[in-house]
């Protein structure tokens, strides 16, 4: 017998949060992309320390939600595995124009476009297909997508923070050392290095004092 896997083409819904209030003294509209794990609802809660008039946040979700723990209490959620990745990663591009388009951001405002751990390939490769202009592009604790090179992002011109823990539990020193040459190499001058003492932790801090 055999078996054969096949592709259909449907509609779906899915949520996105936001944080404060999109007004005319708003400043700062953030784009804030979750690691594997969270859901957009938790993740958002680390923002809460900006400017509540002058920052406004949205937190796209991940789509692929699982139970984290055999109790079946904890719902996290992932972007991309390695099953299907193209196509996985054109449903979530797809998504994040959903969002933009229903947020309908205004040109004046800062845009700082945000991505966590695994968020980091998502905000990156969105920026990349789309040509997404923003003033920031915050990497923070994740890898870069092998895929991406200088030239995806010779559009570009935003200030690039690169942030990761000195005792981050998933990057050693090797892997530190090639993903500070990866985005040296796509961001050049542009790129700020701001490491911590600290593990695999969003780092709340360093977020705050990016505006």
């Amino acid at each position: 017998m055999n078996s054969t896997e096949k592709e259909i083409n449907y509609s779906i819904t899915n949520s996105y949060s936001t944080l404060n209030t999109l007004s005319q003294n708003t400043k700062n509209v953030w784009f804030v992309c979750h690691g594997m794990g969270f859901l957009s609802r938790y993740f958002i809660q680390y923002f809460k320390g900006l400017h509540p008039e002058e920052n406004y946040i949205i937190a796209p979700q991940a789509q692929s939600k699982y139970y984290q723990t055999p109790k079946f209490k904890h719902v996290g959620a992932s972007w991309l595995t390695k099953e299907n990745t193209l196509i996985e990663t054109e449903n979530v591009m797809n998504y994040f124009d959903a969002v933009f388009e229903k947020e309908t951001i205004p040109k004046d405002k800062h845009l700082i476009v945000l991505g966590y751990s695994q968020g980091v390939s998502v905000a990156m490769r969105y920026l990349a297909k789309r040509k997404l202009q923003c003033n920031q592009l915050v990497l923070h604790s994740g890898g870069i997508p092998k895929e991406l090179t200088p030239e995806h992002f010779e559009f570009l011109n935003a200030k690039v923070s690169l942030i990761y823990g000195t005792q981050d539990e998933f990057l050693n020193e090797e892997r530190i050392t090639y993903e500070t040459e990866r985005a040296q190499s796509l961001f050049g001058n542009n790129l700020t290095i701001l490491p911590f003492e600290g593990k695999h932790v969003v780092n709340v801090e360093l977020i705050n004092s990016l505006v």
